[in-house]
């Protein structure tokens, strides 16, 4: 039996819809634009785009960007799935309790989170700087790294690892061969959300930076106070556009890999 659904839930989703992705497009839509006034089209043009690439200001935060990223999306990678695969031994009790805390960092307000490290790093005198907003961004990218992996774990039983284990195999081979093997299309799609997340942080960021560690979100929020220039619509409609590529991504790659989970478990 089809449930029938409310003609009013399709307009408020339709409404929802429109409130986020409208603004969105208007940035999109006037970083092609000619004119520096945004509110006066005045034809196509690609050369905000191209001086972009030749400010030094946003090829250095660019350049701090992605050196974090890169470096915290590694840790988290590697932490978020040990202690994936470590919970996955814990019982029941001991695992919701950990697991509550590995969740804390994606529920606790960014700000809250942010304000904290700061703290932290002050407490303990470390200076400001990228290696300050790279232990930022472990903090919470491990998280998201974690319940991917965990995710893909549970799905994955433990048929193929105690089948292993009769057949003689070591815990290493086990894990060589069965366990990484199936867990390894979650690892990367955390990877690429943890990735994504650190390129487009500002706000832990902007807590823990120092004066020559300028990322391009806290790079873009300093302009924007100046007012939006069609560089800054440029600017973000690139981050646009790679953020949306990688998550788009790391979904495929999850679904690819639960495609080829059900193939290497069915005989047939």
């Amino acid at each position: 039996m089809k449930t029938k659904t409310h003609p009013l839930l399709g307009f408020h989703s339709l409404l929802m819809m429109v409130f986020i992705y409208v603004p969105i497009a208007f940035i999109i839509a006037y970083s092609f634009n000619s004119s520096r006034l945004a509110a006066d089209w005045s034809g196509f043009t690609l050369d905000w785009y191209a001086s972009l690439f030749k400010n030094r200001r946003v090829i250095e935060a660019l350049s701090n960007s992605l050196i974090v990223a890169a470096v915290s999306t590694v840790v988290s990678m590697i932490l978020g799935t040990m202690a994936a695969l470590s919970m996955k031994k814990l019982n029941r009790k001991l695992r919701a309790g950990m697991g509550g805390l590995l969740y804390l960092p994606i529920i606790i307000p960014d700000i809250i989170m942010g304000l904290s490290l700061l703290v932290l790093f002050t407490q303990f005198q470390v200076p400001m700087g990228k290696l300050t907003i790279i232990f930022a961004h472990i903090t919470f990218s491990m998280s998201y790294v974690y319940v991917v992996v965990s995710t893909r774990l549970a799905g994955m039983g433990k048929q193929l690892e105690e089948a292993a284990n009769d057949l003689g195999a070591s815990a290493w081979q086990t894990f060589r061969y069965v366990t990484f093997p199936q867990i390894m299309p979650g690892i990367v799609a955390g990877a690429l959300i943890a990735f994504t997340l650190s390129l487009d942080d500002f706000m832990v960021s902007f807590f823990v930076s120092g004066p020559s560690s300028t990322t391009l979100p806290i790079y873009i929020y300093g302009q924007v106070k100046r007012g939006i220039s069609p560089e800054i619509n440029a600017l973000c409609t690139i981050l646009i556009v790679v953020s949306v590529t990688l998550i788009l991504l790391a979904q495929y790659i999850l679904n690819r890999g639960k495609g080829q989970k059900k193939q290497s478990i069915l005989p047939f």
